[in-house]
């Protein structure tokens, strides 16, 4: 059977374009097409999305999945309720996203900002449908685990220039130290988990940040 696989940030530097076909044998595994793909990927730990899900080595292939590579992260949806997801590349604003998660029962309101700094800009690259669904489901399960009044996260892509955000967070509760824990464990699972990827320009010089390999 063959196969589609998405690439991102430096796998598709590397290939020349951001897409590409394999062949397979009926039945193969995600190890099956790890091996089939050891040149590209070299010695660069990376994971697998099938179907926009991270995936073990053992699961089976059909044709027709939505395949993806997932290099190392360096770390849009309606406005709900209690809880907001947005990729996108406009300019990001901490008022707005902070309004966003204000509550009659809330008394505390916490916010992060990731800004550039020390370089001209970031550029960042995202899977951005399972971007958005990776971060609703982060802020899904803060939402429960620090029982929050609402939480809100934006990431931005595309160029960032010096002394922008690039991501925004904020969480809502009754209590300072809920809304603390909430939006840290937030934003550190953001940079950890998400398929975002960000490249460093300074004048001439462009270097991929490396980053870590999602659990």
């Amino acid at each position: 059977m063959t196969v589609s696989v998405q690439l991102f940030a430096m796998l598709k530097e590397r290939a020349g374009r951001d897409r590409i076909e394999v062949e397979l044998a009926e039945g193969a595994t995600i190890s099956d097409l790890l091996d089939e793909l050891s040149e590209l990927v070299g010695a660069m730990p990376v994971r697998v999305a099938v179907n926009r899900e991270y995936s073990v080595e053992d699961t089976a292939l059909q044709a027709g999945d939505e395949l993806a590579l997932i290099p190392p992260v360096s770390g849009g949806s309606d406005i709900t309720d209690r809880m907001h997801a947005f990729v996108s590349e406009a300019p990001l604003s901490l008022e707005r996203i902070s309004r966003a998660v204000v509550r009659d029962g809330a008394g505390a309101v916490v916010s992060f900002q990731g800004i550039t700094r020390e370089v001209e800009r970031l550029e960042y690259e995202a899977y951005a449908e399972m971007a958005t669904e990776r971060i609703e489901a982060i802020l899904s399960d803060c939402l429960r685990e620090y029982r929050l009044e609402a939480i809100a996260a934006e990431h931005r892509v595309g160029a960032v220039p010096l002394g922008e955000s690039s991501v925004i967070v904020a969480a809502s509760s009754a209590h300072r130290s809920e809304a603390f824990e909430g939006a840290r464990e937030a934003i550190d699972r953001i940079k950890a988990e998400v398929p975002i990827w960000k490249r460093e320009i300074d004048g001439e010089e462009s270097t991929w940040v490396q980053g870590t390999t999602p659990d």
